[in-house]
């Protein structure tokens, strides 16, 4: 039988899950993500027990996706502390000689929602998550995309809602997308943590403004055929008619879409989306 691996690498934990032919999963284990020797040998130590015949890797970013680059597989600019720079995808080639496929996890959660979620009678999809960050995935014709690195969707720069004067959460940017709406932005805001306001107030005007504008700009330029929304602020239900109709009026009848309550979505697989990219993606390896 052959067994395939998952590991969704988050900068807060490592989702590990080993899965049948079938793509069934049979264990699955949550790791906290301390410094990367003390991770990976709790990684190890729970792959080690099967007989792998291949590995998806969906890691945090940025990540070096490039086959032709000195740094493939490294896990490169990230704030985290202790794995800038870390060659990720080596140490994993080191212990297991196996195929591993490597993306981002946003790029596996899209994959995975395209093929057996909220995307899956679609050829492209974006998956967008909205949390502590921002960040985003694509599948272009049934390929994850990326080119000399991988999508950055969460530092696109945005207008500002009126009268907007919030200093940006992003160290990088002062009017990306991330530094504005993310869960840090939110709470900035308010002084209250995101899962705690209430549903009408008026900071989730200024959240939906942020995304339905990153949405219209990711519409224009991939043209996908679902957008699908995830992460601990979308689980605000109210927030995705309002993105909507933010969008509409942004937009302005400029591109025909798709009936908006179909076109942008939650995610179906919730919190598996990453791990059953990871899985597809691994699988394939094989084919």
């Amino acid at each position: 039988m052959a067994y395939y691996g998952s590991i969704e690498a988050g900068g807060t934990k490592f989702v590990c899950a080993v899965a049948d032919e079938e793509l069934k999963i049979i264990e699955r284990i949550s790791l906290p993500t301390t410094l990367p020797e003390a991770t990976l040998e709790q990684v190890f130590a729970f792959f080690d027990s099967y007989d792998l015949t291949a590995l998806g890797v969906g890691s945090f970013g940025p990540i070096d996706v490039n086959r032709k680059s000195s740094t493939y597989g490294y896990i490169t600019s990230t704030p985290k502390p202790g794995w800038r720079n870390v060659d990720l995808l080596g140490a994993l080639k080191a212990r297991y000689d196996i195929p591993i496929a490597w993306t981002t996890d946003v790029n596996a959660a899209a994959y995975g929602e395209m093929h057996l979620g909220a995307g899956k009678d679609t050829q492209s999809c974006i998956y967008l998550t909205v949390g502590t960050g921002v960040g985003g995935g694509a599948v272009v014709n049934g390929v994850v995309l990326q080119g000399f690195s991988h999508p950055e969707m969460g530092h696109i720069s945005v207008q500002r809602y009126p009268n907007d004067t919030l200093e940006s959460t992003c160290p990088y940017h002062d009017n990306c997308l991330e530094g504005l709406a993310a869960g840090p932005a939110l709470e900035k805001r308010t002084g209250i943590k995101g899962q705690l306001l209430a549903s009408d107030h008026d900071v989730w005007a200024i959240v939906a403004f942020y995304l339905a504008q990153a949405l219209m700009n990711y519409t224009l330029v991939l043209s996908p055929e679902k957008i699908i929304l995830g992460g601990g602020v979308m689980k605000q239900a109210q927030l995705f008619p309002m993105i909507r109709e933010s969008l509409k009026q942004q937009l302005g009848d400029y591109v025909a879409l798709p009936p908006l309550e179909d076109y942008i979505v939650g995610c179906d697989l919730e919190e598996n989306s990453g791990t059953m990219g990871c899985l597809l993606l691994a699988k394939e390896q094989c084919a």
